[in-house]
Formats: structure tokens, C-alpha cells, sequence
């Protein structure tokens, strides 16, 4: 077993201003997407400016904030603790205590890359098969942060690697499932992702492959993360709202890459 880091959460303090590490993992992430992506609009032919692509990040920035936010209300907190937030609604603004939803995010994105879409005149596939090579360093660096938090942990385990969290009230070592997804949905999936982009694809193909390896890999970490305690399991005593809200990822994944490889009428629209 592994002595959990003791962590500051705390990052910089200056006065009374304080910045904590999960924010920072949020702005790293934020970062690695502006300078991907204007590496990727230099690229001769791209279509892309830099003036763009700082737009679009800004877009999704506040996609994935505002969804990321709303998603985890929506779909772990009111389903079966909607005092909680009745109680307390300022607890919503309080992105520093945790509770992000990708599935919320990921949609608060989509929305914001529709708007942008609109306003550059460019198609929102064409800006999503631009922009799903960027996401996953912001996806690993936000698991980073949620180890870092010492929050959404593994089941219990013998593993050697198994780690106790402070704010566990059990006490039992458990999977660093953090770290797990910091791995698969940031290193991997953007390996991944940024070597499946770099060669002529059919329009719509890296977005459905970004859904697919995303899903696949949260539905595959669910087996060994402690479900939210809000919800717990949804079905058959192993299915997980993280699971479930995964599978029409992986589904629509798996559709969207048939009709880019095979469909002339699907590629051609806009």
C-alpha cells in the first residue's frame, strides 16, 4: 500500500487571494489547447487563424465551466439530494469544493463550439474534428486535479499501489482511479487522437473516434471507481451513472465513424 500525498490545496496564497490546484490544472489544460491548436492552424492549408483558435478556446473554456458545473447538479446532486442544493444554492458557484460532470461539460462544449461555429461560418463538425485532439490534456490534467483533491477515488483494493485518502471515512486502501483516468482519457487518448488527425480524414471521423475512445475508457475505469455516493449503482449492482452516461458515447462513436468511412450523403453535409 501507498502513502497518500499530502497535498496543499492551496497552490499560491497571496493575501487574501488564494489559487488552488484544481484551478490551475483547469488553466494548464486551457493552455495546452491554445497552443495545440495554433501549432495546428499554422499548418499550411488549415483554414485556421490563431485569432480563431483563441476564440474557440475561450468558448469552451466557459463550455466546460458552466456545463462541467450544471452537469454534476443536474445528474449527481438533484436525482436524490435536491435539499442540497435548495438549501444552498450558492454551493453551485463553488467550483473550489469540486463536483465537475464531464458528460456536462462535454455537452456545455458542444453548445459553445455551435456558437462559435456560427459566428466563423464554419460547420460545427468541422470545428469539433478540429477541436477533440485539443480536450484530452485538459481531461488528464483534470483528473490530476481531482487526485490532488483527494475526491472521486477507486473501490477498495490489495493492490500494492492502493492508497487510504484522507477524506475517505472508511479508511481502506483503494484505487487511485484518478490517476487511471489521468492516463487513459489524457495521455492516451490524446496520443491517440492527435496521431489519428494528423493524416487526411473523412469529415466527422476524429470526432466520432474521440467519443468512442472517451467513452470506452470511462465506461472501463467505472469498474474499479468508487461510484458517486449521490447516485450509487443504477442497475444490475455494477452499472454506474458514469457508465451509463458513457454508452450512447461510445455508441454514437461507433455510428459516426461507419457513416464518415461509408456514407458519401452523411460527409457531405454540413
Amino acid at each position: 500500500m501507498l502513502n497518500f500525498p499530502q497535498f496543499d490545496p492551496v497552490a499560491i496564497s497571496l493575501g487574501p487571494l488564494q489559487i488552488r490546484w484544481y484551478a490551475l490544472t483547469y488553466i494548464t489544460g486551457f493552455a495546452a489547447a491554445w497552443w495545440l491548436g495554433c501549432r495546428s492552424a499554422d499548418r499550411p492549408g488549415s483554414g485556421w487563424t490563431r485569432q480563431q483558435v483563441g476564440d474557440l478556446v475561450t468558448n469552451a473554456m466557459l463550455g466546460t465551466i458552466l456545463g462541467g458545473r450544471l452537469g454534476y447538479i443536474l445528474f449527481y446532486v438533484l436525482p436524490l439530494n435536491p435539499g442540497r442544493v435548495f438549501n444552498d444554492p450558492l454551493m453551485i458557484l463553488r467550483l473550489w469544493e469540486g463536483g465537475m460532470s464531464f458528460h456536462g461539460g462535454f455537452l456545455g462544449v458542444v453548445i459553445a463550439v455551435a456558437w462559435f461555429a456560427r459566428s466563423a461560418g464554419k460547420s460545427v463538425f468541422e470545428v469539433l474534428d478540429f477541436t477533440t485532439p485539443l480536450a484530452p490534456i485538459g481531461l488528464g490534467a483534470g483528473r490530476l486535479g481531482n487526485f490532488i483533491n483527494g475526491e472521486l477515488w477507486g473501490r477498495p483494493s490489495g493492490v500494492s499501489w492502493a492508497m487510504v485518502f484522507p477524506a475517505d471515512p472508511t479508511h481502506l486502501p483503494r484505487h487511485p482511479s484518478q490517476l487511471y483516468q489521468c492516463v487513459l482519457e489524457g495521455v492516451v487518448l490524446f496520443s491517440l487522437l492527435w496521431w489519428y488527425s494528423a493524416a487526411p480524414r473523412p469529415r466527422f471521423a476524429v470526432s466520432g473516434m474521440f467519443l468512442l475512445g472517451y467513452g470506452l475508457a470511462r465506461f472501463g475505469v467505472e469498474f474499479v471507481r468508487e461510484p458517486d455516493r449521490e447516485v450509487g449503482f443504477i442497475a444490475l449492482n455494477w452499472l454506474t451513472m458514469g457508465q451509463l452516461l458513457s454508452l450512447p458515447m461510445i455508441l454514437a462513436g461507433l455510428l459516426i465513424l461507419y457513416l464518415a468511412y461509408n456514407n458519401d450523403a452523411f460527409r457531405s453535409r454540413v
